[in-house]
């Protein structure tokens, strides 16, 4: 008889450091100006290797928790919004038409964001976006593990620049729970991922040329069919 079992997640070293820093914030371990050891240290505390605390603070900092500053190191922010992320760690849980309005929520967020980043774009930032594009799209065509992980960094980086703190907050508080739901259902097949790749393109290129509207058209049609998904899949009342 042959058994079909669940394929078990081994976490990886960095995710590890991150949510280990990520609590001694939250509790007051570390606050707000300390300075975080060396990453040699780091490395000898955590027994990993320095590649893998390397990753995690590199994370941390876009995640607005940690600061790297010339002759200090690097210094702790403060809460950032993805520290706060815990307050709403079950919120998948609770009703289907609150996943919804989640789901609606990012979208109306995103829209706004591309039409601002088009507007306030800087040659640096397009630099960033268009790295974490090339890494989402690797991310895509090797089929790695981090594909959702890689996805949710190249729309973080479009609030980037938008310029606009409270949107990137707001998104980086709602948008990793509601990827992680989809990764667990499947919800994103091989086929509408490489679809997203052209895309996350095509999105690029609109916002390097400054075209607000063409950049909100885009963006809204690239979340649209997750909304329609989620739609039948909780047959929400909207």
């Amino acid at each position: 008889m042959e058994f079909e079992m669940e394929k078990i997640q081994v976490e990886k070293p960095s995710s590890i450091i991150i949510r280990k820093l990520k609590e001694m914030i939250e509790v007051g371990v570390l606050k707000p100006n300390d300075t975080l050891p060396p990453e040699r240290k780091l490395s000898e505390q955590f027994g990993v290797g320095r590649s893998h605390v390397r990753e995690a603070l590199k994370k941390m900092e876009f995640f607005g928790l940690l600061k790297t500053q010339p002759q200090s190191g690097t210094v702790v922010v403060g809460l950032g919004a993805k520290a706060l992320e815990g307050l709403i760690t079950n919120i998948l849980e609770i009703d289907n038409n609150d996943f919804f309005s989640l789901i609606e929520t990012r979208i109306l967020l995103e829209v706004k964001i591309a039409g601002l980043a088009a507007q306030r774009r800087e040659d640096a930032d397009l630099e960033f976006v268009e790295k974490a594009l090339e890494e989402y799209e690797r991310a895509v065509l090797n089929n790695t593990d981090d594909i959702s992980e890689k996805d949710f960094m190249f729309h973080l980086s479009l609030s980037r620049c938008s310029k606009n703190s409270t949107l990137k907050s707001l998104l980086m508080t709602i948008t990793p729970d509601i990827l992680n739901h989809f990764e667990r259902e499947r919800v994103c097949s091989k086929e509408s991922r490489l679809e997203a790749v052209n895309e996350h393109r095509a999105l690029f290129n609109a916002i390097k040329d400054g075209n607000e509207f063409k950049a909100q058209k885009i963006m809204e049609g690239h979340l649209n069919p997750i909304l329609e998904s989620a739609k039948k899949k909780y047959n929400s009342i909207y």
